[in-house]
């Protein structure tokens, strides 16, 4: 910003040869106006200095106990990101909204439970879960001068339908049906997706293990599908299964250069914003190490944790590549930096516990999609230079739905009434103002299977926590007994965070007292401080 000032001294030499009273009183007026100009001017550009830029990035299913600066039984190496929870706060107790992958990001990016609006994923070829009123994260950075970028996993929806040629019909059945590439007009733009809801651009291939199988920018696939997936063109997978719906796919597509390819765009992303007015929000979504699991060759054996921990490697290597941009563009003084993740590790955790005896959610219960703790609680740090200390540790609960009145606090927006009705502002707690800033969280996955904390108790208000599968070979190595076949569960995570030890029978008032609580946030429509009144 320039600003045109008339200097004090100037103004003095020029008045000083006059020496009437009135000359005099016109130069005082003429000083206070050229200081109140100098001020203001000052103010307008330490505000724009002061909005730092905004980097989230996004893992995909990884556990709590994955990265080395979470759990000393990792055996995964994680310098990268060791040295951001070192730059910045590493919050031990932060929680994504759900169990999966859809709902966590909705969360995030509108700072309001999903189950509010909806449970399940968003399917192949699935519309987009934003209605055209709610207000997101992009969207608020957009109002104040940010330039927004998504790159990576989108998983959110976009309105397919307005590009599906009319009369187009699915092949297969059940699980193995499917469009064909033939199905779509991919010279259209589709609609509905990053750009309609904040972004200024996107890129990434929308969800790795989903067609359409293709890279897309902003809103029009980079090269139209030729063909339908077929893994066999693909070299082989390194852990577990493929897991990828069949569908539309670019003959060349080849699923091992997805972390190459969008860490190379997020590298030039950062660096190209060196030339732009204003700062940035880059919202970056790995697709890992979510299945399908495929670490690429210069990754092999990094880890002892098989090819699983060898992903997680190449993300943290990945990460390291956007951090060091950050520093080489002289960006990372003025960037505020959060790293998270969707939910807890896969499934395929419980045979990586027996055959490497490393186990992904360390020390927690449960897996993705669970309401057991490690099916939510996960890795959160931020790092943000001059107002976060470095190297802390902080034991608050924290949510990721968090995030939207915190950038909000962060950047002077006013949030309306009907948005973020449930994110807590979390700047007094990162700057060390105060020890807690939420007690209470609601954990869900499925429709009627909900969890409730508040302070050291978590209710699981169902028979289990379990919601895709169970180990019994897991509880045995892990020391737990059976459960007491109630109608609820409750655990005293202060003193029993792996939750071994079922309470419900003994602490009836507890329970009561929470379940009466998670109907009054589930009545309300909102749980934001702001909006308590």
């Amino acid at each position: 910003m320039k600003t045109q000032t008339i200097s004090t001294g100037t103004l003095f030499r020029f008045f000083a040869s006059y020496g009437s009273t009135l000359s005099r009183t016109i130069f005082l007026l003429a000083v206070a106006i050229s200081i109140e100009i100098t001020t203001l001017s000052f103010s307008a550009v330490a505000g724009d200095v002061t909005s730092p830029n905004i980097l989230i990035i996004y893992a995909d299913d990884l556990g709590f106990g994955d990265l080395g600066c979470y759990s000393d039984k990792s055996k995964i190496p994680t310098p990268n990101l060791d040295r951001l929870a070192s730059e910045g706060i590493r919050f031990t107790d932060g929680h994504s909204s759900s169990g999966i992958c859809t709902p966590s990001r909705y969360a995030l990016l509108t700072g309001r439970h999903h189950w509010r609006d909806f449970h399940g994923i968003v399917n192949a070829f699935g519309g987009s879960v934003f209605k055209p009123e709610r207000l997101t994260l992009p969207e608020m950075l957009k109002s104040k001068g940010y330039h927004t970028s998504a790159i990576g996993k989108w998983h959110l929806g976009w309105d397919w339908d307005a590009i599906r040629i009319p009369g187009a019909k699915k092949f297969g059945s059940g699980r193995a049906s499917g469009w064909g590439f033939d199905a779509f007009d991919w010279s259209k733009t589709i609609p509905d997706g990053p750009l309609a809801h904040g972004f200024d651009q996107y890129f990434g291939d929308t969800v790795i293990n989903f067609p359409p199988y293709c890279w897309i920018e902003d809103d029009h696939v980079v090269r139209a599908p030729d063909t339908n997936m077929d893994t066999s063109k693909w070299k082989p997978i390194k852990e577990g299964n493929w897991e990828c719906r069949p569908g539309p796919m670019t003959s060349d597509w080849d699923p091992y250069q997805n972390i190459p390819t969008t860490t190379k765009r997020g590298v030039e992303f950062i660096k190209a914003q060196t030339d732009k007015d204003g700062p940035f929000f880059l919202y970056f979504a790995f697709p890992s190490p979510h299945a399908p699991i495929i670490p690429n060759d210069e990754f092999d054996g990094r880890s002892k944790a098989g090819p699983y921990g060898d992903f997680v490697v190449e993300t943290d290597d990945a990460c390291g590549q956007l951090l060091r941009a950050l520093e080489e563009s002289g960006q990372a003084e003025n960037t505020l930096v959060v790293f998270t993740a969707d939910n807890g590790p896969e499934k395929y955790a419980y045979a990586r516990d027996e055959k490497y005896d490393h186990w992904s959610a360390e020390p927690l219960r449960g897996l993705k999609r669970d309401i057991y703790e490690g099916g939510h609680h996960v890795p959160f740090m931020v790092r943000w230079p001059g107002q976060a200390a470095a190297g802390r540790v902080c034991e608050s609960l924290v949510s990721q739905i968090d995030l939207m009145a915190t950038v909000a606090s962060v950047v002077g927006f006013e949030l309306p009434d009907d948005a973020a009705e449930d994110s807590h502002d979390l700047v007094p707690l990162i700057r060390g103002d105060v020890d807690a800033v939420r007690g209470t969280h609601i954990h869900n996955t499925h429709a009627k299977q909900y969890a409730i904390r508040h302070g050291d108790w978590l209710l699981i208000d169902h028979k289990t926590g379990y919601v895709s599968s169970r180990d019994a070979g897991w509880e045995k190595r892990h020391g737990y007994a059976a459960d007491n076949d109630g109608p609820v569960e409750l655990y005293n995570l202060k003193s029993d965070l792996g939750q071994r030890h079922n309470l419900a029978v003994d602490e009836p008032g507890v329970v009561a007292e929470l379940q009466a609580m998670l109907k009054k946030v589930q009545d309300q429509g909102h749980s934001a401080p702001r909006l308590e009144r």
